[in-house]
């Protein structure tokens, strides 16, 4: 249903393809493939994170693929290199899924600075992020809340910038909104939140900020019910879309107003100020 006031198309594009979930999901951490499947139906999700270190897509024989789970008929794979703390190992990585996946060249470029925040490390990211690009692929990368990075990022021909919110599988939330809002008025390409979402609640304050879209898998993988959070997950972002188009009122600060109208009603005097 359109949104009053709104265009009625509200896609999410990526690389020239539209979208009509803006919730991305992983495919980690799950107890199995089934309910890996389970819980990305009920996100209603159609691009799917896939760690080639990982997750076996072809690369195993004879173990379960996870394309048997998540036909690529279906959704829209994103190859990423969670594990790489170097450029070389990044590249590496996503020229083997290129070639797993028949050529396929949308994927998730992270390079990680250490192994106890997985906080991403810029240069080598900037790095491998100009290698791929001229190499061909379409590259969404993870990255800081740094707008002037995240402009680097977009000129070196990154086709998304996704920021942390916090860290990694922390479940924290936005710790800096206001970062995020700078980085979304910097950079043409899509922006989504890439890590520390917990609950429902964080993945709806992405939205109303203004962000494109929002990934996660911890937050969905570690719930007490996956497919439950999911559901909730979808929700949420939906809800925060609509708020983010609708336009939420001004905030008033130290002053109250009322809800209903009070001209030509009759009221009883107001107090008068000590």
């Amino acid at each position: 249903m359109a949104i009053a006031g709104t265009r009625t198309d509200d896609t999410l594009v990526i690389a020239g393809k539209r979208y009509a979930s803006r919730l991305l999901v992983g495919t980690g951490k799950y107890k199995d493939f089934a309910e890996t499947r389970d819980a990305i139906e009920a996100s209603g999700a159609e691009i799917v994170t896939v760690a080639i270190r990982r997750t076996n897509i072809g690369q195993t024989k004879g173990e379960p693929s996870l394309l048997e789970f998540l036909p690529p008929s279906r959704f829209t794979y994103l190859p990423n290199t969670a594990g790489c703390y170097n450029a070389q190992d990044a590249i590496r990585t996503l020229r083997l899924a290129r070639e797993l996946l028949d050529g396929h060249d949308l994927v998730k470029l992270e390079v990680l600075g250490d192994p106890h925040t997985l906080y991403p490390n810029m240069p080598e990211t900037l790095e491998a992020a100009r290698q791929l690009s001229k190499d061909g692929f379409k590259v969404m990368v993870y990255c800081s809340d740094d707008p002037i990075q995240a402009k680097m990022l977009e000129d070196i021909g990154c086709v998304a910038v996704m920021p942390l919110a916090s860290l990694i599988g922390s479940g924290m939330g936005i710790l800096n909104p206001w970062n995020l809002q700078l980085v979304i008025e910097r950079v043409r390409v899509p922006v989504l939140v890439d890590a520390g979402v917990g609950t429902a609640s964080d993945a709806s304050i992405a939205m109303e900020l203004g962000c494109d879209g929002v990934l996660m898998n911890t937050a969905i993988a570690a719930a007490r019910d996956p497919v439950m959070m999911a559901r909730a997950m979808k929700k949420a972002i939906e809800a925060g879309r609509e708020a983010f188009l609708a336009g939420r009122m001004p905030k008033k600060l130290y002053t109250a107003a009322p809800s209903s109208p009070t001209e030509g009603k009759i009221a009883p005097s107001q107090p008068k100020a000590a």
